[in-house]
C-alpha cells in the first residue's frame, strides 16, 4: 500500500480543527495552541529545536493570510445573517455561495499550512502526533459527555 501524506485519524482531527476550531479563533484575544512550543509535545515527539523553529516558520507564514481569509469569512457570514431573512431568494443564494467559498478558501490554506507542517515531522513524529492528538481529542469528548 502507497503511504500517505496525512493519516486517517490525524487527517480527521485536523479538518476539524480547521472546521471549527478556525470560525472561533477571530473572537479569541489569544494565538491558538502552538503544540510544537510545547515542552510537552517537544519532549514526547523528540522535536529538535530546528523543526520547532521550521514550524513556527511556516505558521508565521501563513497567519496574515489566515487572519484575512477570516475576516473574509466572518464578513460574508455577517451579511449573510442581515440578508437571509428580507432579501429574495436568488439574493440569498448568492450570498451562501460567497460564505461557503470563503469558508472553503480559509480551509484550504489552513490545509495548506498543515500539509507543510507535516513535512517537517517523522514518520514517526506523526504517527506520536496522531495518538497524542486522538487521545485529547477523547479527554475533550469526556468533557462534552460529562456537561451533558
Amino acid at each position: 500500500m502507497k503511504p500517505t501524506v496525512l493519516g486517517g485519524s490525524c487527517i480527521l482531527f485536523l479538518l476539524l480543527i480547521a472546521v471549527f476550531a478556525i470560525p472561533g479563533m477571530a473572537s479569541q484575544s489569544t494565538n491558538p495552541p502552538k503544540w510544537w512550543n510545547s515542552e510537552q509535545y517537544r519532549r514526547e515527539l523528540g522535536l529538535t529545536s530546528e523543526q520547532s523553529h521550521k514550524l513556527e516558520d511556516i505558521f508565521q507564514q501563513a497567519a496574515p493570510q489566515e487572519r484575512a481569509l477570516k475576516k473574509a469569512l466572518d464578513e460574508a457570514e455577517a451579511q449573510f445573517e442581515r440578508i437571509v431573512a428580507t432579501a429574495d431568494d436568488k439574493t440569498v443564494m448568492e450570498q451562501i455561495e460567497r460564505v461557503v467559498k470563503a469558508r472553503a478558501d480559509l480551509i484550504r490554506s489552513h490545509s495548506v499550512m498543515l500539509f507543510r507542517m507535516r513535512r517537517v515531522l517523522t514518520a514517526e513524529q506523526w504517527t506520536k502526533l496522531d495518538a497524542m492528538n486522538a487521545a485529547l481529542q477523547r479527554e475533550r469528548q469526556k468533557t462534552t459527555d460529562k456537561g451533558k
